[in-house]
């Protein structure tokens, strides 16, 4: 069962920052592109960053300029820095496989519990 570990929610006021974490297994890692998915209470999940395991890139809209997606080999781990965090970035935000080219894109294999983000005053 492919397993997926994130961590490093939290609460954090309007224009904070956050890193999330997602580690998983070394195949996984080494030869899947990975995304960050998130989910706001009564939305349908969406990707919002993938990346390759050649570093290629892409983002959602609503985060371009404002998250960065990240790899590090050793650790078999995929980072989301988030910067300027709004309001509407309150989600539970889960890692997973996906596509690089098509953000509208789902996993429809086994998730992670996910970390909590709040982003509030």
């Amino acid at each position: 069962q492919v397993q997926f570990v994130e961590s490093g929610g939290g609460l954090v006021q309007p224009g904070g920052s956050l890193r999330l974490s997602c580690a998983t297994s070394r195949t996984i890692f080494t030869f899947v592109a990975l995304g960050w998915y998130r989910q706001a209470p009564g939305k349908q999940r969406e990707l919002v960053a993938a990346i390759t395991p050649g570093d290629s890139t892409n983002y959602a809209d609503s985060v371009k300029g404002r998250f960065t997606i990240s790899r590090d080999n050793a650790k078999n781990t995929v980072y989301l820095q988030m910067n300027n965090l709004k309001p509407e970035d309150t989600a539970v935000y889960y890692c997973a496989p996906s596509s690089v080219c098509d953000l509208s894109s789902s996993w429809f294999g086994s998730w992670g519990r996910g970390t909590q983000v709040t982003v509030s005053s």
